[in-house]
């Protein structure tokens, strides 16, 4: 999730956790610093595009590693305030302000490597967004609640119904996101596409509007599903994914990262004498978050030269026109798109 998110859920958990032993203040600033403090990595600069993006949500998202920190961090906070009968407690807040971070993060599509130092396996549900209004103005609500109300105990129940109604709302994504996989399944086999490889993530900023990938040899096929639609049949687009150019440089390191982290959800395009390799999970035909300008194909024993990142943004006024009416169940192309406008 987004970053200010992270801070929302660390301070809201940091004041449930704490109740009324500290400050409410106190429990909130050390929760919230608890909750950013692993997404500093994005500070680090591993000398190439393709390696920030898969280094991101590496070791500093590693559930083990964050429990352990909490216990210098607790022992820190609570020297400060001057509450050394309370480490206990601090450490309970700290380590699941801590925790929770990489536990949200999985909710995303992006991919953390939570089981760190074990396996720099990548692992993301993708049942969220990584902005979703729905989910942090609660949060921000009971941090708001926690830090003005003056009588405590009240705070405290804002913040709790907070914290636990967008905990409710991670668990109605991933009901809603196993609905329109099975919805999506039965659309690709009426229109004889395979369903085997399938990716199903929300739209910008909700839960109701979904979009669906589905994997075809030299092509991935495109749709969107609105709960509006009702039981109306996914209509989804072909596009080329670059299977044989895959194939013929199945060697290149960087393709082999990329395609590792994208569990295979990645195009690949030649653009002139250069290849360009684009993830196919974060954006949306044709507008992607990421994409890697990873040099010409090698030759045997070339080494490969570091990637370029490149990027196409959608128009931010055509995307929200276009996400207003595909939330109503108009069936309407993506701007950018054969039909769309931009």
């Amino acid at each position: 999730m987004d970053s200010v998110t992270q801070v929302l859920l660390g301070a809201s958990v940091g004041v449930a956790v704490m109740g009324r032993r500290t400050a409410l203040w106190k429990s909130a600033l050390w929760g919230g610093v608890a909750g950013l403090l692993p997404d500093l990595d994005v500070l680090i600069d591993h000398g190439d595009p393709v390696l920030n993006m898969i280094r991101h949500r590496a070791e500093t998202h590693a559930l083990l590693l964050l429990t352990l920190f909490a216990f210098p961090m607790a022992w820190g906070v609570s020297r400060i305030h001057r509450q050394p009968q309370l480490y206990g407690r601090w450490w309970w807040a700290i380590a699941l302000a801590l925790v929770t971070h990489p536990l949200l993060d999985l909710m995303t599509v992006y991919g953390t490597q939570v089981f760190q130092p074990f396996t720099d396996e990548a692992y993301g549900l993708g049942s969220i967004f990584i902005v979703d209004p729905v989910y942090s103005l609660p949060l921000l609500a009971g941090v708001i609640a926690a830090l003005r109300i003056k009588r405590t105990g009240q705070a405290l129940r804002i913040n709790a119904w907070a914290l636990a109604f967008s905990t409710a709302y991670l668990a109605w994504s991933a009901l809603a996101q196993a609905w329109v996989t099975q919805h999506a399944r039965e659309s690709l086999q009426a229109q004889g596409l395979p369903s085997q490889q399938l990716l199903v993530t929300p739209a910008p900023f909700n839960t109701v509007l979904w979009r669906v990938v589905a994997m075809d040899g030299e092509r991935f096929h495109e749709g969107f599903y609105a709960f509006m639609d009702g039981d109306r049949a996914i209509r989804f687009v072909a596009h080329a994914r670059g299977a044989a150019l895959a194939a013929e440089n199945a060697q290149h390191p960087q393709l082999q990262r990329l395609s590792r982290f994208t569990d295979g959800f990645f195009k690949i395009q030649r653009d002139e004498d250069r290849l360009v390799v684009t993830d196919l999970r974060m954006g949306q035909e044709p507008a992607y978050v990421f994409a890697f300008d990873i040099g010409p194909p090698l030759a045997a024993g070339q080494s490969h030269e570091p990637a370029k990142q490149q990027a196409r943004r959608m128009d931010v006024g055509a995307g929200l026109k276009w996400l207003g009416q595909r939330l109503m169940g108009r069936d309407v192309p993506p701007p950018g798109t054969a039909g769309g406008s931009d």
